[in-house]
């Protein structure tokens, strides 16, 4: 993409985050972030050749940016120093420690219980399904 020419007009702003999971086991993919972890089903639609795609609602996104220092500084607090995977997804929850459980109940590993942040948040590491390490995150102010 050439980005040397100028643009005129702002661009139109980003609308929706998606992250989308190449799924090896959609079932069990699907039963963990919908039904362990409660993600609502928005959409879903079958294709050709046995194609399957579910759409969730994860609530609000952002996109977290950490440089290498604060990467370190997450680990220790939420994971006793374990290093975290280039790509985490956290996804924000009522209550941490019962979605914790359900996430191991579903088939998760638990990296770290939920534990206190120095920021006044309750946090917990997780590696899910397909390869993909989660941190869910209480709120507590």
């Amino acid at each position: 993409m050439d980005t040397s020419d100028t643009v005129s007009e702002p661009l139109p702003p980003v609308r929706q985050l998606r992250l989308v999971i190449a799924a090896e086991d959609y079932e069990a993919a699907l039963a963990f972030y919908r039904d362990a972890l409660g993600l609502p089903e928005q959409e879903a639609y079958s294709g050709g050749d046995g194609a399957e795609v579910t759409i969730l609602d994860a609530g609000r996104a952002t996109l977290e940016i950490s440089n290498p220092a604060q990467v370190r500084l997450i680990d220790g607090v939420e994971a006793d120093g374990r290093p975290s995977l280039k790509l985490r997804v956290a996804f924000e929850v009522d209550d941490a420690r019962r979605a914790t459980r359900a996430a191991v109940d579903g088939g998760a590993e638990l990296v770290a219980d939920p534990r206190e942040t120095p920021w006044r948040s309750l946090n917990s590491r997780l590696n899910g399904p397909e390869g993909l390490q989660l941190t869910l995150f209480e709120e507590l102010d």
